[in-house]
This record gives structure tokens, C-alpha cells and sequence, in this order.
């Protein structure tokens, strides 16, 4: 009587062995030593620090926190010069505040200074996010000078505004300094043009550097490395994928060689012993 063949103890033994292998070394490929970069973000704030740094030759992981938040991480090979890119590109974006936001209602009685102070900041706000729309602005202030006067006072103290611009240096915005006046004219009642001025810093963009260091690194599998390391990680990898397509094909056979077909064939074929 025949009976089926049994995978080995050893067969067992190594099949444990190479998936606990091939898991550790996983983790070790996959998990680089990483930094964080920025947290408490929201979805658009991490997909442009994101994109932005992927344009640098810079990988870039987003991470979700349970209140919703993102969180952005770099290489920590790779930290200062994500930040110097995110610092000249103007990211992350400020979050501007909105009338209705400031002007939410706590329970407390403001005084009329206080509702004053706040109406001038919201107007700020708001215009501040506006002007910050423009295409090339990396970011825009607006301050606001609203003096409370006296209608009985002869002379009377005018209203003035100040506009300070960082924008892209490919970007001309000299001429767009008319239609900025004009907006934060329009959007402040009793300010004239003229006493509005706009201050613009030109930035420069720096040149994209796909390698740090005074050796310069390259990458492999999504992961920045040392030249001196590139062979090493290379046959460690290929080395595991070649155990693991070896241990899938040994398996395959075993499955295969214990089908009941393969057994009966094997049977009515071997010669029968006469007693």
C-alpha cells in the first residue's frame, strides 16, 4: 500500500524560517529612516508640500492622524533641503482667517475698541488671502491703519494701507501693482489709492538637486543611499527574491506531486510483486 508523501520536518522548518527572513527584511527595505517635516495639516497643505518636494527629486510620505490632520515626512539625509525649498516656495500656505471667524461670538460682551480692533484684523485677513491667490505670490501681508477720528477735529487723519508681497522672480508683478491698489482700495471704506503702497520681494527659485552630499547619493526601490551601499542593498534584494521564487517553486511542486492522479498513475504503473 502506498502512502502520500509528507513534507519533511526540514521542508517545515526552513518554510518558517525564510517567511520570518522575509518579513524582517521587508521592514528593513521598506521603512527608511525618516523624519518629520510638518504635522497638523490639512489634505491640500500636504498634497502641495508633497508635490512640490516629488518636482525637487525629494520623496516626500503623507501620514493621516485620527483627528484628520496630515502629517509630512522626509529623509533625514534630506531634511534641510526640504525645508530650504518649502521655505522658498512658500509652503505651507497660511491659513487666513475669515469675518466670520473672527467675529464668532464667545458669550462675552466686547467693547467697542475691541470690536474695532477686530473688524480692522478681519479686513486684513481677508484681503491678505486674496492677494495671496494671485498667481506667483508666495505670500502677502496686508496692514491696515484705520484711525478712529473725531468729527469735530478740523483735520482729520486718513486712512492708509501697506501690501507687502513675496512672490516668484519669474513672475513680473510690477505690473499688477495698479490692480492691487485698486483691490485694496475697493475693499476698505474711505482709503484712497494713493495711500496705499505695495512693497515686492522677488524670490528665486533654487535649482533642483537630485543628490546631497560631497559623494552624491542615488536611489534604489524608493530609497536614497550611499553609492558605497548601492551593491550591498542590490544583493540583498535579489538574493531574497531568489530564495523566495526557490521556495515558491518548491512548494508548487510538493502541491503538485501529491495530487491523487499523480499517486494512482504511480501505483498502476509500478510492477506488482507475486507472492
Amino acid at each position: 500500500m502506498l502512502s502520500s508523501p509528507r513534507r519533511s520536518p526540514l521542508l517545515n522548518r526552513c518554510g518558517v524560517r525564510c517567511r520570518v527572513a522575509l518579513v524582517v527584511v521587508g521592514m528593513l527595505v521598506l521603512q527608511a529612516c525618516s523624519v518629520e517635516l510638518y504635522s497638523n495639516l490639512n489634505q491640500r497643505q500636504a498634497n502641495e508640500i508633497v508635490a512640490t518636494l516629488m518636482r525637487h527629486g525629494i520623496p516626500a510620505q503623507r501620514e493621516a492622524g485620527k483627528d484628520g490632520k496630515m502629517t509630512v515626512s522626509v529623509q533625514k539625509d534630506r531634511f534641510a533641503e526640504a525645508m530650504a525649498i518649502l521655505d522658498e516656495s512658500g509652503l505651507p500656505k497660511q491659513e487666513f482667517q475669515t469675518l466670520g471667524d473672527v467675529f464668532k461670538r464667545d458669550g462675552l460682551v466686547s467693547s467697542p475698541v475691541e470690536e474695532r480692533a477686530t473688524m480692522i484684523y478681519g479686513l486684513s485677513q481677508e484681503l491678505s488671502q486674496t492677494i495671496s491667490d494671485i498667481d506667483g505670490v508666495l505670500s502677502a501681508r496686508v496692514h491696515l491703519v484705520l484711525p478712529e477720528n473725531d468729527p469735530l477735529r478740523q483735520r482729520l487723519v486718513p486712512s492708509s494701507a501697506s501690501v507687502f508681497i513675496r512672490h516668484r522672480a519669474s513672475v513680473p508683478m510690477n505690473e499688477l501693482i495698479p490692480q492691487v491698489k485698486m483691490l485694496v482700495t475697493k475693499g476698505i471704506a474711505g482709503l484712497t489709492y494713493d495711500n496705499v503702497s505695495v512693497t515686492l520681494i522677488p524670490v528665486t527659485a533654487a535649482v533642483p538637486e537630485f543628490s546631497t552630499g560631497e559623494a552624491g547619493f542615488t536611489t534604489f526601490l524608493g530609497l536614497w543611499l550611499h553609492p558605497d551601499s548601492l551593491v550591498a542593498a542590490m544583493w540583498l534584494f535579489y538574493g531574497m527574491t531568489a530564495a523566495i521564487l526557490a521556495l515558491a517553486a518548491r512548494l508548487a511542486y510538493v502541491q503538485w506531486y501529491r495530487r491523487p492522479g499523480v499517486y494512482a498513475l504511480d501505483a498502476s504503473a509500478m510492477p506488482v510483486k507475486k507472492t
